[in-house]
């Protein structure tokens, strides 16, 4: 067999562990980052996804004698979209680069409108590599990368329909889960037992009916009454029963939670999501999760479907400080936009050049865009609840607070939610806080 030279700047198949060969592009690695040590292998960047990887050169082939024998055996939605996405960087980079221009393997696809606009994302961090050489590094292990899923055989029920468990729970059933839905208000089950699922008329009833249940709520009174109320969860657990909390709460909600579901001979597992309505909807949120190691590994097919990577961080309650502390962060720099938007219009500055630089900036991200170009053309429809943020904000001071930590910035932020929240925005997007500034 004729050996084959690969080189930074080739598309390639690699594989990766236990999963499916993936598309992806040799890159140069950051300068920092040293090669491991042994065989030979390059730096590749996945498409469809945010992952990086050592490979090894046997676990590479080049992408377009491949290319038909890799969609023959893989399925899936995001591999499909990995593939798009290949073919639409290629027909982008045409005018820039002769090279490619010249390629006589080209195949063009029809994109959907979110694939669009991942594509314009994944061109700009196409050309800051190609400018810089410098590129970010994620998880290896992420899950976004097994194209196809085999969902697990257990039943598996969901208690909660909001913004996030609507998109987590579309997504099991389109990978195939059997799915039992319950809802406070029964309406928003309708539309997934169109699709599928199974409705419980209590939570008790589906933890009764399910070997695994998952629970999205929207704050810990909700999370503690969905399980200590009448008809709750904990009415239902039997020895080998498995609850996981996917709600942002306090790590003192979750340790609660899973001390009582534990007496019942339950098996507990927190897992909080990082993410909002479009990233739920997409698949492609990020699970942070803790407690019971045996539950994580059971979910792993529901964490496929619902999520882009997961992470298991130890013992119950870690999850739920890492969540605190990632929103923190979040809401803080939300504000922040929301302030450097206003300033600029103050001191008659274009807002819409203020976002331009800023988004070619080192600061630029998909959430600045969105949340920014959303705020000028007045929309604030939720994607993350205004009132959620600054629950979060609240509770991840209180956890500051708890084991005497300073939280200035994020005490600061909380203000400025708070008034958002009484000029009635707390049911919009949390971009909403721009109307903190202006009133």
């Amino acid at each position: 067999m004729a050996t084959v030279h690969l080189r930074i700047g080739d598309l390639v198949w690699g594989k990766l562990g236990r999963y499916p060969p993936w598309p992806g592009k040799i890159v140069s690695p950051p300068k920092d980052l040293k090669k491991p040590r042994g065989k030979k292998c390059f730096f590749v960047k996945f498409f469809g996804t945010e992952d990086h990887a050592w490979i090894k050169v046997e676990q590479l082939k080049p992408y377009h004698p491949h290319k038909e024998e890799m969609i023959k055996i893989n399925k899936g939605k995001r591999f499909q979209q990995a593939v798009d996405a290949v073919e639409e960087y290629l027909k982008k980079a045409k005018g820039k680069d002769q090279q490619v221009k010249d390629d006589p393997h080209f195949h063009h696809f029809l994109l959907s409108q979110s694939e669009k606009h991942f594509l314009v994302i994944l061109i700009i961090v196409y050309c800051l590599e190609k400018d810089t050489g410098s590129t970010s590094i994620q998880a290896a292990d992420s899950t976004a990368i097994n194209g196809s899923i085999t969902p697990t055989d257990k039943r598996i029920g969901f208690l909660g329909l909001g913004l996030m468990g609507s998109g987590v729970v579309s997504n099991l059933l389109k990978m195939g889960h059997v799915v039992t839905v319950w809802n406070r208000t029964a309406e928003k089950c309708d539309l997934f037992i169109q699709e599928g699922a199974r409705l419980g008329r209590t939570p008790a009833e589906v933890v009764s009916m399910c070997d695994i249940t998952f629970s999205c709520v929207s704050d810990p009174k909700a999370a503690r009454d969905l399980v200590l109320g009448p008809s709750g969860v904990l009415q239902g657990i039997r020895p080998g029963k498995c609850y996981v909390e996917m709600s942002t709460v306090d790590p003192e909600t979750t340790i609660e939670l899973a001390q009582v579901i534990t007496s019942r001979g339950g098996r507990f597992l927190e897992a909080p999501v990082s993410g909002s309505q479009q990233l739920s909807n997409d698949g492609m949120l990020v699970i942070v999760a803790a407690g019971d190691r045996s539950v994580y590994e059971d979910c792993s097919s529901c964490f496929q479907a619902m999520g882009k990577t997961s992470f298991f961080i130890g013992e119950a309650g870690n999850a739920a400080r890492m969540m605190l502390i990632l929103n923190m962060v979040q809401g803080s720099f939300m504000a922040t936009i929301a302030e450097g938007l206003t300033l600029a219009q103050a001191t008659g500055q274009s807002q819409q050049t203020f976002l331009d630089i800023l988004c070619q900036g080192q600061m630029a991200s998909t959430f600045v865009d969105q949340k920014c170009q959303n705020i000028l053309q007045g929309n604030f429809k939720p994607d993350y609840y205004l009132k959620h943020i600054q629950k979060d904000l609240r509770l991840a001071i209180s956890m500051g607070d708890s084991v005497n930590h300073p939280t200035p910035m994020a005490a600061a932020a909380n203000e400025v939610y708070k008034r958002a929240k009484a000029l009635d925005q707390s049911d919009n997007d949390m971009s909403a806080v721009y109307r903190a500034y202006i009133h």
